[in-house]
C-alpha cells in the first residue's frame, strides 16, 4: 500500500476520533481551522490528511498522534479476510474493498466480528468432540454446524469400509477386454487408451511440464506424464485416466448416491474413486488378496509383484472388504512431518478423531528419523483395546517440486493398523507379540478426549476435565488435573 493511500485511509480514523468525542463536522473543523465541507471530504478520503492537520488535532485535543499514523487497519483486514475464508461463510462473499471499508469504519466490530468467530470455533470443536467421545457423531450437526468437504467424503468413504464393489468388477473387466498383462502393463494401459478413447500417452521431462505430474489434454486427446514420476505413480496416473474416460458412468452413481451438498465435495469424491479404479486395476482384488494371505501382509514382497509403491499397497489393503472374500480390516493413517493428517480411513475399531489431531505416541509419528524403514509398534487404548500398526516414512518419489526455489519435498509417513487379533498373518509382527515381547504402548484416540491424565505426551488438555494451576509447584507432566 503506497504512502499516499494510506493518508488516504486516516479520514476514517478522523470520522471516528469525531463520533467518540460527540462532535459534529461544524464544531470540529472550527476548534481545527478548516471548512465543514474539507473536513467532509478528509473523512470520505476525498482529501489527504496533512501533517499540519495531524498537529491541529493534537494541539485542539487529547489524542494520539501515533494511532492516527499507525496502519492497524491493515492488519485487522487481513486476520478478518481469513476468517470470512471460512466454509461457513462460502454463500456471502465479501470484497475486498468492502473489508477495508467496514474495518476503517467500525474497526470495534470488525475485532468483536473477529472474536465472535473464535468463540464459535472453540464452541465447534469442543461440541465435535464430546460427541465423538459420547458416540453421538450427530450432534454437533444438530446444532447447526457444518463440515468441510473433505470431511463430507471421508464421512462416505468410511460408511462404505472404503469398498466399490461396482469398481473392482469394472477393473477385472478391464483386465478380460484390453487382455492386460502384470508384466507389461503400462504398455498394455497405454494401448488400451489408445485403441479405446483415442488417447496418446506421452512422457515428458519436467522441463516441458514444470510442477505438473500428469495432466490429460482433451483437445488434443493426449496424456502427459512427468518422467520424474517412479513407475508406479506412472501406472497409477493411466489408471486415474482409465477410469475418468472409461468408468464415468459408474463413478457419477456412486457421487449420486453419496448425496454430499457441495460441489467441491462431489468433485473430491470423483478424484478418490478414480484413483480407488487406478488401484483396482493395478492390484486385481482376487490375485492381490491371495498373494497378501500367502506371503503374510510382507509389504515389500506385495509392492515389488505388483509394481506398487509402499502407500499404494497399505491403501489398497484397506479395501479388501468383499462380501464372501474379505481380507483383514485396517485402518490408514498418512500425516506429515508437522502432524498434520492428509489421508486416513478408520477401520478394525479404530477410529480417528475428527477434531484435536492423531495421540503422538502413535509410531507414524517416529519413523520420520528412519526414511525408507518401516517399523511396527503395539499399541493399547486406554478401554484396552490393543492394535498392531506398521509404519514408515516415505522415500523421495522423485516428483518435481512446486517452485524451482523449493528445493525440498514434502515428507510424509503412513501407518497401517489392525486390531491385534490379526497380528499373527502378519509376518512384520513375528517376535513382536509374545510373552517376552515389551509391553504395548499405552495411546489414545486423541488429547481432547484421551484419559490417560499422566501423560507426558499431552498437547491439550481433555475437554471433560478441570486443570489444577498452582504456580508454586513444576511438574514433568504438562497439565495436573482436578481428582
Amino acid at each position: 500500500m503506497g504512502h499516499a493511500e494510506r493518508k488516504a485511509m486516516l479520514g476514517h480514523k478522523i470520522r471516528r476520533f469525531r463520533n467518540d468525542q460527540g462532535l459534529s463536522q461544524v464544531e470540529m473543523a472550527g476548534q481545527i481551522g478548516i471548512s465543514p465541507s474539507y473536513l467532509n471530504l478528509i473523512e470520505h478520503n476525498q482529501r489527504p490528511v496533512t501533517v499540519s492537520l495531524l498537529f491541529k488535532l493534537g494541539q485542539s485535543f487529547d489524542v494520539d498522534l501515533k494511532a492516527f499514523a499507525e496502519d492497524d487497519d491493515a492488519r485487522l483486514a487481513a486476520s478478518l479476510n481469513e476468517v470470512l475464508g471460512d466454509a461457513v461463510f462460502s454463500d456471502r462473499p465479501v470484497s475486498e474493498r468492502e473489508l477495508k471499508e467496514f474495518v476503517a469504519a467500525a474497526p470495534t466490530a470488525a475485532q468483536a466480528m473477529m472474536d465472535l468467530y473464535h468463540a464459535y470455533k472453540r464452541l465447534w470443536e469442543n461440541a465435535e468432540t464430546l460427541a465423538h467421545a459420547t458416540g453421538r457423531d450427530g450432534a454437533p450437526d444438530r446444532l447447526g454446524s457444518y463440515r468441510t468437504p473433505v470431511d463430507d467424503v471421508r464421512a462416505f468413504l468410511e460408511a462404505k469400509n472404503n469398498h466399490f464393489e461396482s469398481l473392482e468388477v469394472a477393473a477385472e473387466a478391464l483386465w478380460q477386454d484390453a487382455r492386460l498383462d502384470r508384466d507389461t502393463l503400462f504398455g498394455d494401459l497405454r494401448r488400451h487408451l489408445m485403441d479405446t478413447h483415442g488417447v496418446e500417452t506421452k512422457v515428458r521431462p519436467p522441463e516441458l511440464l514444470g510442477a505438473t505430474l500428469g495432466r490429460f489434454d482433451y483437445h488434443g486427446r493426449r496424456i502427459f506424464i512427468s518422467e520424474t514420476l517412479l513407475p508406479s505413480a506412472r501406472l497409477f496416473h493411466l489408471g486415474v485416466q482409465a477410469a475418468l474416460l472409461g468408468e464415468r458412468d459408474r463413478i457419477d452413481a456412486i457421487v449420486d448416491d453419496a448425496n454430499l451438498e457441495s460441489a467441491e465435495a462431489r468433485g473430491l469424491l470423483t478424484g478418490q474413486l478414480a484413483g480407488y479404479f487406478a488401484g483396482a486395476v493395478m492390484m486385481p482384488y482376487g490375485p492381490f488378496l491371495k498373494a497378501a494371505v500367502e506371503l503374510r501382509h510382507d509389504i515389500e514382497r506385495l509392492r515389488r509383484r505388483f509394481v506398487a509403491s509402499f502407500e499404494q499397497v497399505c491403501h489398497r489393503l484397506t479395501t479388501m472388504q468383499r462380501p464372501g472374500a474379505k481380507g483383514v480390516p485396517f485402518f490408514f493413517l498418512r500425516v506429515d512431518n508437522a502432524g498434520n493428517v492428509s489421508k486416513r480411513l478408520d477401520g478394525g475399531g479404530f477410529q480417528f478423531a475428527r477434531f484435536g489431531g492423531t495421540c503422538p505416541r502413535l509410531l507414524v509419528h517416529d519413523v520420520f528419523a528412519r526414511p525408507g524403514e518401516m517399523d511396527t509398534q503395539v499399541a493399547e487404548l486406554p478401554d484396552g483395546t490393543t492394535y498392531f500398526l506398521m509404519a514408515k516414512a516415505l522415500e523421495p518419489t522423485g516428483e518435481p517440486t512446486v517452485s524451482p526455489s523449493a528445493r525440498s519435498q514434502p515428507h510424509h509417513a503412513v501407518a497401517l493398523g489392525c486390531d491385534i487379533s490379526h497380528a499373527a498373518k502378519f509376518v512384520h509382527a513375528d517376535g513382536l507379540v509374545s510373552k517376552e515381547s515389551p509391553p504395548a504402548t499405552p495411546i489414545g484416540v486423541s488429547c481432547r478426549v484421551c484419559e490417560r491424565l499422566d501423560c507426558g505426551w499431552r498437547a491439550h488438555p481433555p475437554v471433560n476435565h478441570r486443570i489444577r494451576v498452582d504456580p508454586t509447584v513444576r511438574r514433568a507432566l504438562p497439565y495436573s488435573f482436578e481428582r
